[in-house]
C-alpha cells in the first residue's frame, strides 16, 4: 500500500467512525475500551486517541450520554450510550451511508 493510499484509507475511516460508534451503541451501552475493540476488530480504528475527541464531540452534540461506574480493577469507568437524538442521528446516517454506497457502486463498469 502506498503512502497516498494509506492516507486515503485513514480519511475514509475517520469519515465513517461516527456511524460506526452509533451502530456499536445501538446494541447497548459500552465502555470506551469496548468501543475501541469493536472498531479494531473490523480494522476501523488503530489508535485510541482518535476516539476520545469524537466521543466528546458526539456527547456535546447530544447524540451520546455517559454514566460513571465503579471498577473492580481500577478507577471508575465511563460507559457511553445513545440518546434519543443519537438514535435519530443513526437512522439519518444509515440512510446517507446506503445512498453513498449505492452511488459509488453505480460507478462500476
Amino acid at each position: 500500500m502506498t503512502k497516498e493510499t494509506s492516507a486515503s484509507k485513514a480519511q475514509m475511516r475517520k469519515g465513517v467512525l461516527e456511524l460506526c460508534i452509533l451502530r456499536i451503541l445501538s446494541n447497548g451501552e459500552a465502555y470506551t475500551s469496548d468501543i475501541v475493540s469493536a472498531l479494531q476488530d473490523v480494522d476501523l480504528l488503530v489508535v485510541e486517541g482518535t476516539l476520545y475527541p469524537l466521543l466528546t464531540r458526539m456527547k456535546k452534540a447530544g447524540n451520546l450520554t455517559y454514566r460513571w461506574a465503579e471498577s473492580a480493577s481500577g478507577p471508575p469507568r465511563k460507559y457511553y450510550s445513545m440518546t434519543p437524538q443519537g438514535e435519530n442521528m443513526l437512522a439519518e446516517l444509515e440512510t446517507i451511508w446506503a445512498q453513498f454506497v449505492a452511488s459509488v457502486n453505480s460507478l462500476q463498469s
